[in-house]
């Protein structure tokens, strides 16, 4: 029986899970890889692969329209994937969760179907945060194209928080909608999401939060946070590219359009007029990535037989003891220190432009993040055209940070 933190971070058997992920026994210029971009997108266990390989090489069929037996058995296994979403994210139905290529393609999604649900008029707003990916920018600003609708951003302090305060003010009666990052893929923040959620509710605001960084490292319960939309990746939660989340409350998704037409999304056609088909089919037309969604599946499954809280205090140890060595460096400096973190370190090495950082560490195989990570008006917020970027799971190991920080040494000895 575990009874403290202490136990569980002891349980965790870091080595047996590396066995799991076989890319991480492979070697880049001779040196065993140190994967450290998790970030940008986490490596897949051998089941994951596995799942993927068997669809293909013995269940491939479309699914939904045939009545033979590869057919039937592939809706089986893409439709049991999405049960395991509805139950992963704790949603109150399977319906409410829509299968998408990402949370980029989710975040566009709700900005044209909810913007075109009759909701939004010229001068309306949404507000973000200063801290947001590009996927969470750029969509909003489309469609303030399309209709003068007003995006209001929520600035951040040096140590990368937003102010609370400053965000019950910006909200008005105009604003339609608030679009907020989990955590941020640059500065590592974990936001306060469920007071954001909670404060503007008060106001009758919906909210959409970001969570293509939260899931990997957080159990996450959107009935818990009440959130209105949810969106993550398939490929930043070990499973694979192509494949991704929307979650939204029911009420929202039937009173909202369509985002694509054509196969699958309907219920009646004619020249004359389209009827559509129930949620979740409205918003999935075509054939869909369904061995991405059965791999999605097996990536559920896969995390479920860990506790999520041993993983995350794992992690939060690699995060304290990676950002203890690396300010003994001289000359680099952490770019977000927020009292609430997940594991994602960005620094600067003085005199240093990150693009050499990488490139050099890159040749004993130890792989990080070097750029604006899509987050430029962070880059502007600090006065910085870049940053290097390592992000830890729990397959990683403190050996493997401490052969960074011998990279980093070699690269700052190079440059004295």
């Amino acid at each position: 029986m575990i009874n403290t933190i202490s136990d569980i971070k002891k349980k965790l058997d870091v080595h047996k899970v590396r066995n799991d992920f076989p890319i991480l026994s492979r070697s880049i210029n001779g040196k065993p890889l140190v994967y450290l971009d998790n970030a940008a997108t986490t490596q897949k266990p051998q089941t994951v692969i596995d799942s993927l390989n068997h669809y293909y090489t013995f269940d491939n069929a479309n699914i939904h329209r045939g009545l033979y037996f590869l057919s039937e058995l592939a809706t089986d296994q893409y439709e049991n994937a999405r049960l395991k979403v509805k139950e992963f994210i704790n949603a109150i139905s399977a319906s409410e969760i829509i299968f998408v290529r990402g949370a980029t393609e989710a975040i566009n999604l709700v900005a044209s179907s909810f913007c075109r649900a009759k909701i939004f008029c010229n001068g309306d707003e949404v507000i973000i945060t200063h801290m947001e990916h590009h996927a969470n920018i750029v969509p909003w600003q489309l469609m303030g194209d399309r209709k003068q609708i007003n995006l209001k951003v929520i600035p951040i302090n040096d140590s990368g928080e937003i102010d609370l305060n400053n965000f019950a003010n910006a909200i008005t009666e105009k604003t339609k909608l608030v679009s907020v990052v989990h955590i941020s893929n640059t500065l590592g923040t974990i936001n306060p999401v469920k007071k954001i959620i909670e404060i503007a509710h008060s106001k009758n605001v919906p909210v959409l939060i970001d969570g293509a960084q939260a899931i990997p490292h957080m159990k996450v319960d959107v009935q818990e946070l009440n959130a209105d939309f949810y969106v993550f990746s398939g490929h930043k939660v070990f499973g694979p590219t192509g494949i991704g989340v929307l979650y939204g409350k029911a009420e929202y998704l039937e009173m909202m359009p369509p985002y694509q037409g054509g196969g699958s999304m309907i219920r009646t056609v004619d020249f004359e007029k389209t009827t559509y088909d129930d949620i979740p089919g409205k918003f999935e037309a075509g054939t869909p990535n369904i061995a991405g969604g059965i791999g999605l599946g097996a990536a559920i499954d896969y995390i479920n037989q860990f506790d999520r809280l041993e993983l995350s205090l794992y992690e939060e140890e690699l995060l304290k003891y990676a950002t203890n060595e690396l300010q003994k460096i001289d000359g680099l400096k952490i770019i977000g220190t927020a009292k609430e973190k997940a594991s994602v370190i960005s620094f600067v090495i003085d005199g240093i432009h990150p693009y050499d950082i990488g490139t050099i560490i890159d040749t004993d195989g130890i792989a990080i993040r070097t750029g604006h990570h899509c987050t430029q008006p962070i880059m502007k917020r600090y006065n910085v055209l870049a940053t290097a970027r390592a992000s830890f799971s729990f397959y990683n190991t403190k050996d493997e940070i401490d052969k960074l920080i011998h990279g980093l040494l070699k690269v700052k000895k190079m440059f004295s």
